[in-house]
């Protein structure tokens, strides 16, 4: 059967594997040099290598696809030509040595910051005289030069090897057979990018599944991980804004004045004896606008409207980014989603937190999701901040009917979660969860019924009735009916489950849909362009808090500390978001990040005033939030527009300095 392969499919391979062990290589010499066996956990590190070798696959399918590809066009006529034979050696050489570079680069780089290589190093070709001096004064960079000289020889007389050798044999095949060898080399090669078996290809996020930042580096591969960071090379924290920035911030949110030091202990004297369990939900492109409890003419969620009415509510609360993985990022990690490159969770470079998830100490910590945690590479922002952390996701249900793209429909998810949480609750063992839903989102997959959940026909409503709601279709009205269905059975399982009176439901909304004009409104948020960062924020504990209605300016990053609060368990806060129910947190504000005048902008609400900032051209404005019209009032008001642009640059500076200095083992700085 061997013998029947076409030489040039042997040869696709045959430098395939050797680029692989190439890679394997270096990991070998990575694990001899930092790999300190005896303070790991086996299993983790045996997770890690298994992780790294399928990174190191997929570098060896990419850096022959190239060449790859050019063999299957060509074919056996690939080896008939000289001129095939100079291009495939010379590819092969640069491609070795610029592997090798990388990786000897990967290993200065961790003996140096303890991180793999990533597109931050850049920044130290801003002075290359300087770097190139550190280099030569503390490598043996001559010596080095004249191994990689010796190297590229070797794989010279490698590659012409490995070409002469299947240039010899020219198998006879019929064109169905051909056809068939070439289409199943494309898919195994594809797959070895892919490399994986769910709906999402293996990404770096999968690395940081440990708290242990040795056994997550480790899992790495360096190449992989300087291109995925690329996008990011010029994300940073501006240190001289920051510091300018820092008495407002600090006063803001009464921090000490002379040290930069976010750290904020909150304890409890009398904490409850029998832990009660939190239960946080986001809710999927549900904002205020959505929900008749907040006006919409349709009574589009009834069954929210009565929980809203028994619960803690938050009337001017406002996630920071419309995007459901910049929602996450943020309410995890307690950090507004600023990035200018797709979302945060995707910058490999900050996912890297102190976070008050993570300081449940006692209490079984559980992530659900319907599809899969790779999306958006929100694995990473969970693993790698949160110990000892369940994951639930596809493949691990005990019941799994895929609805859409997104993985199970919420009513089965919010089913797996309650069957969890009663075992935990038949244990004694409290617990705090996330449960992320998302069948209010495109397409809106909604069952024609379930138990008493039925959807609005089409001949049962008209065009124009959808309107007076602001909804685009009949799809998006019937699926925030279903969510609203879907939280009313959640909190009756709990109920029947037992857990319910122990539980404190923790509900807020992670933006607001796509959404028609919405006449409804008695205010200009909607023109403004943050209407869409407008959700519902509630939290139902009847044991635990009263109905009331707090109208105060709250933001996403709030969620974690005022929850955690209600449950009076000991935290440390080391970023932006406050316990809203602090008697002295009385100078609130909700940041936002948006798009205004054409280019991406950042703002704050605050007093009934709303101020926005372009990022590049400087634009500013002041709008009234009081006022039905959009008028731009800075000028009537310079001294409320200077305030609120501090605060706000304040928010902007202070955010990006977090990203970098909130890790695991942060360092103190005295202000200059």
């Amino acid at each position: 059967m061997f013998q029947k392969i076409p030489s040039y499919i042997k040869y696709i391979f045959t430098n395939v594997f050797f680029l692989f062990i190439f890679a394997v290589l270096f990991r070998g010499i990575f694990y001899l040099l930092f790999i300190q066996v005896e303070d790991l956990d086996p299993l983790k590190l045996q997770k890690a290598i298994f992780l790294g070798l399928r990174f190191d696959l997929k570098l060896a399918v990419i850096a022959f696809f190239p060449l790859a590809i050019l063999l299957l066009i060509k074919n056996f006529r690939f080896f008939e030509r000289k001129i095939y034979k100079k291009i495939a050696n010379t590819y092969l050489v640069l491609t070795y040595l610029t592997l090798t570079l990388f990786y000897l680069f990967d290993l200065g780089y961790y003996e140096y910051l303890s991180i793999r290589l990533d597109a931050s190093s850049l920044r130290f070709l801003g002075n290359l005289k300087i770097s190139s001096q550190v280099l030569v004064e503390s490598y043996p960079i001559y010596k080095g030069i004249i191994g990689l000289i010796i190297l590229c020889f070797i794989i010279y007389k490698y590659a012409n090897f490995v070409y002469n050798l299947f240039s010899k044999a020219h198998q006879e095949i019929t064109k169905k057979v051909k056809a068939a060898i070439i289409i199943l080399t494309v898919l195994v090669l594809s797959f070895g990018i892919y490399n994986s078996i769910t709906h999402y290809p293996l990404r770096w996020s999968e690395a940081f599944f440990s708290k242990n930042t040795t056994v997550n580096q480790f899992a790495l591969n360096p190449v992989l991980y300087f291109f995925d960071s690329f996008s990011f090379r010029s994300e940073g924290a501006n240190i001289e804004k920051f510091k300018a920035y820092y008495p407002v911030i600090a006063k803001h949110l009464n921090l000490p004045k002379d040290t930069i030091n976010f750290a904020k202990k909150v304890t409890f004297k009398k904490p409850y004896k029998k832990k009660p369990n939190v239960i946080y939900v986001m809710l999927e492109s549900t904002g205020t606008a959505t929900l008749s409890h907040y006006g919409n003419p349709l009574n589009s969620s009834p069954k929210m409207d009565s929980i809203i009415k028994e619960s803690l509510s938050f009337s001017k609360f406002y996630v920071h980014k419309p995007g459901t993985a910049a929602s996450v990022f943020a309410s995890v990690t307690g950090l507004p989603d600023i990035e200018d490159v797709k979302t945060a969770s995707r910058n490999p470079m900050i996912i890297d937190q102190r976070i008050i998830f993570d300081q449940y100490e006692g209490y079984q910590k559980q992530y659900f999701i319907g599809g899969s945690a790779n999306w958006a590479n929100i694995r990473g922002v969970f693993q790698s901040n949160v110990k000892d952390l369940q994951i639930f996701e596809e493949g691990s249900f005990e019941e799994e009917n895929r609805a859409d793209v997104w993985g199970i429909d919420d009513y089965d998810l919010f089913k797996e979660s309650d069957k969890e949480f009663k075992k935990l609750h038949e244990s004694g063992k409290p617990f705090v969860a996330y449960i992320q839903t998302a069948t209010n989102h495109m397409p809106f997959t909604v069952p024609d019924q379930k138990e008493s959940f039925k959807p609005i026909l089409e001949d049962e409503i008209d065009e124009e009735t959808l309107l007076k709601g602001g909804f685009r279709s009949l799809g998006q009205l019937n699926a925030i009916r279903y969510l609203d269905f879907n939280v009313a059975r959640f909190l009756e399982r709990a109920k029947e489950t037992g857990y319910y009176d122990n539980t404190i439901f923790v509900f807020f909304g992670d933006h607001r849909g796509g959404m028609k004009k919405l006449n409804f409104l008695k205010n200009n948020q909607d023109d403004l362009g943050i209407q869409v960062h407008h959700v519902p924020f509630f939290i139902h504990a009847p044991k635990y808090v009263k109905p009331q209605v707090v109208d105060k300016y709250a933001k996403l990053i709030d969620v974690f500390p005022t929850a955690t609060s209600i449950a009076k368990v000991d935290y440390t806060n080391y970023t932006l978001g406050r316990d809203l129910l602090d008697s002295t947190n009385t100078d609130t504000a909700a940041f936002v990040y948006l798009q205004s005048k054409g280019e991406k902008g950042v703002g704050v609400l605050k007093d009934n005033f709303y101020y926005e900032k372009t990022n590049i051209s400087k634009k500013t404005s002041l709008y009234s939030l009081d006022a039905n019209t959009v008028k731009d009032i800075q000028l009537e008001n310079p001294k409320v527009a200077q305030q609120m642009d501090s605060l706000l640059s304040a928010y902007y500076y202070t955010t990006k300095y977090l990203y970098f200095n909130n890790k695991k083992a942060p360092k103190p700085t005295t202000v200059d």
